[in-house]
């Protein structure tokens, strides 16, 4: 890191501060869709700021910071999920019909366990219909999914189509 950091001038770097620490929510966001762990999640999140630091000096200012950033953090979400995927082949996840997770203080207790049951089919997708739908739900175009993904407009909106249709009957 420190060799970017060389490179860039102290208004840069607190411009960059400064972005990351507004959008850091993605950051986190991403990288609790690909990581099991906390341990991992952290790593993750850890290893998306880094690359976000490096990957800033050609980042270009007339397109908006949240889609690059979103470009990035997945790019390293899935590179980290394709890296860890034997370890987490050995790893058994958490069973919720098996135990309770849902929140017994939640005001709404079926909502709860309707959001569980969401996170967790979301949890099972692979990880470009994770990435998907991460982005959908946070109500990114799907002009702006395809530019941070790589696909055409229409090719999400196949996909989103698809997804949710496959979403809604493994919820039913």
């Amino acid at each position: 890191m420190s060799e970017v950091s060389a490179t860039m001038s102290l208004d840069t770097r607190q411009a960059f501060a400064a972005l990351l620490e507004r959008h850091r929510k993605i950051v986190f966001k991403v990288a609790n869709s690909y990581a099991w762990q906390p341990d991992d999640r952290a790593e993750l999140a850890q290893e998306i700021a880094l690359q976000l630091w490096r990957a800033y000096p050609n980042y270009d200012a007339s397109r908006r910071f949240s889609t690059w950033m979103y470009r990035i953090a997945l790019n390293v979400a899935i590179s980290y999920v394709r890296e860890h995927s034997e370890r987490r082949a050995n790893t058994v996840a958490l069973d919720t019909d098996l135990h309770d997770t849902a929140d017994p203080n939640a005001r709404d207790p079926e909502l709860a366990q309707q959001l569980s049951t969401l996170h967790r089919v979301i949890a099972a997708l692979d990880p470009l219909n994770r990435a998907l739908m991460l982005l959908y739900l946070d109500e990114y175009s799907n002009r702006e999914i395809g530019e941070v993904l790589g696909l055409s407009e229409t090719n999400v909106s196949t996909k989103l189509s698809r997804l949710k249709q496959r979403i809604r009957s493994e919820l039913a």
